[in-house]
């Protein structure tokens, strides 16, 4: 393979030699190469049974030059029509840093090119193969093209080893052309282990041309290609055989035949001329010889003769590595571009051929039905019990206490309940149940449930705890009136701004389907396919944006809740003050609010995760809200109905309502009909209470006064006897029983206050002694009454009870005696 010696010799045979006719051999490619590009000079037909380089394929630079064994790129075709057998659409190849191997890449990659087949990667390499490697499988190259030499396909399997690139997700197709054995050479060269080498190279098919013909029919020369093959070996001995062999003993041939037909051409065409009169200078007969050569066609050795462009169209053999040797599997014949795969030998790892990438089959992530139907018992067991709360509030909607804690905004509380359970069915409605479009627009109803159920409950709840507020707070106003229309309007205020966000949102950016596709997962089921789940969110343009201003519209709303809930914590009125139940459910709804919102966001990629944690959510805020408010009344209600609805010190019946106005004793309750009426009667209460403080100390000096000097009586005549009319005439609130108003009645009977100066007639002619008005009679009668005033507004500073029968009874010894909160003490006197 010296250029100079091949080149030397060449020039030699022409210019010592006899004249050549033509030129046979050529085995390195740069020798044949050199002599094949000055044969034009030298009207030189040249036929080379081993020369395999691409290059000489070029018929422009080497028009005189013939080969009988297929060249390199001869394997192309070949493989092409493998691809296409088994469907492989999508390749990557491999190709080492050496003028040979990036020919027959470039050749592939134009015998692919607008064959719907795709190099997806082309990797090439110096030393080390190990990081093209990796870009391959980094790429999702599964049939990887390979051209290399030995000594480099030891490196290769132990990378491909190390980046698990074997098995049934792969196939190698590498140059069938290695020696038998060929790993053995190179295996110490290299850091990987025989068995993993091994286990690496399991099932790749090498491509190369067939040395001898495998069809038993007789050959041009009479033999059959074993029958030459036998012959071969018997005359060969121990010598090394070569592969190139029957492509030499064909070329013979095919001189033999090419000379032949020249021979008949000049004797059809010129009698005068034959081929020995050929010279180098002689283009005509060379031209002859040339046309002579392309003609050639017969069955040889190893298969049928024929040159296209000086091309042998020869037969390509696929031969599969299988438990550690090579076995012919098919063969390519490029004369009628057929491929034959014998009886299906090619050993695949897996159950079925490779695929040419990883087959992504998009998956839906679904809601689980055993998941929605559970979760779905639980939102209808929560819709019956908002339906007996309902039934129960309708039921007793004129009990005092339920018709003081305001029926109508309670329907509204469970009304807005069952809506938010409502919208639980429509969350789990996801693609595996409706279509898309139906699936767009249930984007939109169930936003418009939830945001209006929340609204429609806690908006009720708050505005009857406002309605305390205003009563309870503003203790200036004598009176004042809030009817369950103004609550009404206050929650269709709040409904207003929410119709008013929802609609602006659906204008102006609507939700919409959207699917979002998630990193591809291996298949559960072991297939050589990749899973890609993908998910459908009910999304829009500006979704952060939108999703601000309904928390924000909603945080304030429960802000305001907090704060009246805070500001009405002291009514002890339970039938009116749900402050501390409001309080509770503001904290529950906000705390599993926020979690929910925060652990729904975070499983965005689990519908069955993220449909549970909406789900509960729902199902608990609705529920404890319901319960907060209904359950504590269901209890009182059965337990003791008048309990939250009077004082606990003083009990209204029906007997005293009937006694006269001036003379029956009022007690402090809550009207059935207008709650708000109850602010006017507590400021009453606080300036009767005032009253008998200053009318207590003005009747304690008039007390000392007359202990000290029977003088003062003047004193007393002209400005404190009326302060004493103004006790006995006051009408403050009372519960006392009838008997007690007996004696107060019969003792006022039996004293009339009389006026000072006033005389009976039937008395005028007895002493002044006597006389009623007299000093003495003064006294005697105050010292009767005193007691008796003090025993009826004693109470409200903490004294005995107005029930006490006898105000010489202590006022411990009272069984109703119990301390009064100063906010709500009612005032006895009616004397």
């Amino acid at each position: 393979c010296d250029n100079a010696k091949g080149l030397k010799a060449f020039y030699d045979a022409i210019k010592y030699g006899p004249n050549h006719l033509m030129v046979f051999g050529g085995v390195c490619a740069t020798v044949t190469s050199i002599i094949a590009e000055s044969l034009k000079g030298w009207n030189l037909v040249q036929l080379s049974f081993a020369a395999t380089t691409p290059e000489l394929a070029d018929k422009k630079k080497y028009p005189y030059f013939f080969r009988t064994v297929p060249s390199d790129n001869a394997v192309n075709p070949a493989i092409l029509k493998l691809l296409k057998y088994y469907q492989w659409k999508r390749v990557g190849t491999l190709t080492q840093d050496v003028q040979r191997f990036s020919e027959v890449r470039n050749d592939l990659t134009g015998v692919l090119y607008g064959e719907d087949i795709e190099i997806s990667d082309t990797e090439s390499f110096s030393n080390d193969p190990c990081t093209s490697v990796k870009k391959l499988k980094g790429n999702d190259v599964r049939i990887i093209l390979g051209q290399f030499d030995e000594e480099m396909a030891v490196k290769v399997f132990c990378c491909a080893y190390d980046e698990e690139m074997y098995g049934s997700k792969y196939q190698w197709i590498i140059p069938g052309w290695y020696e038998n054995f060929w790993w053995e050479s190179w295996i110490n060269s290299s850091q990987c282990l025989s068995k993993n080498l091994l286990a690496a190279m399991e099932g790749y098919i090498g491509v190369d041309f067939e040395p001898l013909s495998s069809r038993k029919f007789k050959t041009i020369s009479g033999r059959t290609p074993q029958q030459y093959e036998e012959e071969y070996n018997a005359k060969r001995g121990d010598g090394q055989s070569s592969k190139f062999h029957g492509y030499a003993y064909d070329g013979i041939w095919v001189i033999a035949k090419t000379l032949q037909r020249a021979m008949k051409y000049l004797n059809a065409t010129n009698k005068h001329q034959k081929i020995e009169d050929f010279n180098y200078t002689n283009h005509k007969l060379g031209k002859i010889f040339l046309d002579a050569m392309n003609e050639t066609n017969f069955f040889g050795v190893t298969g049928q003769v024929v040159f296209r462009n000086g091309e042998r169209m020869g037969t390509i053999k696929f031969t599969q590595f299988q438990e550690r040797k090579e076995v012919k599997v098919g063969e390519y014949n490029a004369v009628a571009d057929t491929l034959e795969i014998f009886n299906n030998s090619i050993r695949f790892q897996g159950l079925e051929p490779p695929k040419d990438k990883t087959i992504i089959q998009e998956e839906l992530r679904k809601i689980s039905l055993p998941l929605y139907s559970i979760l779905s018992a639980l939102t209808i067991l929560g819709m019956i019990m908002a339906s007996a709360f309902l039934f129960f509030n309708i039921k007793n909607r004129n009990q005092k206490l339920i018709k003081m804690s305001s029926p109508y905004m309670n329907n509204l509380i469970i009304l807005g309940g069952m809506l938010s359970y409502a919208s639980i069915f429509l969350f789990g409605l996801d693609g595996s149940f409706v279509s898309e479009k139906t699936f767009e627009t249930l984007c939109t109803v169930r936003t418009w449930i939830l945001t209006v159920g929340y609204t429609t409950a806690f908006g009720a709840m708050f505005a009857k705890t406002w309605r305390v507020h205003a009563i309870f707070k503003n203790v200036k106003m004598k009176k004042k009136i809030i009817k369950d229309q103004k609550l009404l309007v206050i929650v269709g205020g709040m409904l207003l701004i929410d119709l008013c966000i929802l609609i602006c949102w659906q204008v102006v950016d609507p939700l919409r389907r959207t699917v979002e596709k998630y990193n591809m997962e291996p298949d559960p089921a072991g297939r050589d396919i990749s899973i890609r789940p993908i998910l459908e969110h009910c999304e829009n343009t500006h979704m952060t944006i939108w999703l601000g201003i309904v928390y924000a519209y909603k945080g304030l709303l429960m802000l305001f809740g907090c704060f009246l809930a805070w500001e009405t914590r002291n009514v002890s009125i339970p039938a009116l003050n749900d402050s501390k139940y409001i309080g509770m459910s503001v904290y529950n709804v906000g705390i599993m609010c926020i979690i929910g919102a925060a652990v729904s966001f975070l499983t965005r990629d689990q519908p069955n995760v993220q449909f549970c944690i909406v789900a509960l959510v729902i199902i608990f805020c609705s529920t404890i809200t319901l319960c907060l408010v209904f359950v504590p009344k269901l209890i009182t209600l059965r337990t003791n109905p008048d309990a939250a609805t009077q004082n606990r010190r003083f009990q209204f019946t029906q007997n005293q309502k009937k006694e006269d106005s001036k003379t029956s004793t009022s007690v402090t309750s809550v009207n059935q009909a207008s709650t708000s009426r109850l602010e006017g009667l507590q400021s009453e209460n606080h300036r009767l209470r005032m009253k008998i403080t200053e009318l207590d100390k003005d009747l304690e000096e008039v007390t000392m006064q007359l202990q000290d000097t029977p003088e003062k009586t003047t004193y007393i005549k002209q400005n404190h006897y009326q302060d004493l009319n103004d006790i006995l005439s006051i009408r403050n609130f009372t519960d006392s029983k009838d008997g007690e108003k007996a004696i107060l009645k019969n003792h006022l009977d039996q004293n009339p206050p009389a006026q000072w100066g006033s005389s009976d007639p039937s008395r005028t002619n007895k002493d002044p002694i006597e006389d009623i008005n007299s000093p003495e009679h003064i006294q005697r009668r105050l010292s009767l009454q005193l007691p008796i005033l003090h025993h009826a507004y004693l109470p409200s500073i903490g004294g005995v009870d107005a029930s006490c029968a006898s105000p010489c009874v202590s006022p411990s010894a009272s069984p109703r005696h119990r301390h009064v909160p100063p906010s709500f003490r009612v005032m006895v006197s009616g004397l």
